[in-house]
């Protein structure tokens, strides 16, 4: 399962509506290659959901993440900062072991 604090929450319902993005969009949610530590994470807000897609619901939020990145994310929470350190979403992701220093991209 993949959730999202109430921080996240209210912020990608502030910039879905912001960007006029279709009623049944969602939260995408994603990891790749690259990066210092080899994987990086990916975020966007979609409306076509895939036939393999894992699709979840916290607070009223639907968050897809594709079958392979699902195993990488299990139990990752979805968070929104807007601290000194940087303004943006952040994984909270229990299952990287390194992380680099910039927080964009990991290792498990």
């Amino acid at each position: 399962m993949i959730t999202v604090t109430e921080r996240a929450k209210e912020k990608a319902v502030e910039l879905m509506s912001k960007e006029k993005h279709p009623e049944g969009s969602f939260i995408r949610v994603g990891v790749e290659g690259g990066g210092c530590s080899g994987l990086t994470y990916k975020l966007e807000f979609d409306h076509n959901a895939q036939p393999d897609d894992k699709v979840f619901e916290d607070k009223g939020i639907k968050i897809v993440c594709d079958k392979k990145s699902f195993l990488y994310l299990i139990g990752t929470e979805l968070d929104f900062s807007e601290g000194l350190n940087g303004k943006g979403f952040a994984f909270i992701n229990p299952n990287a072991s390194r992380t680099c220093g910039c927080g964009e991209s990991f290792s498990v």
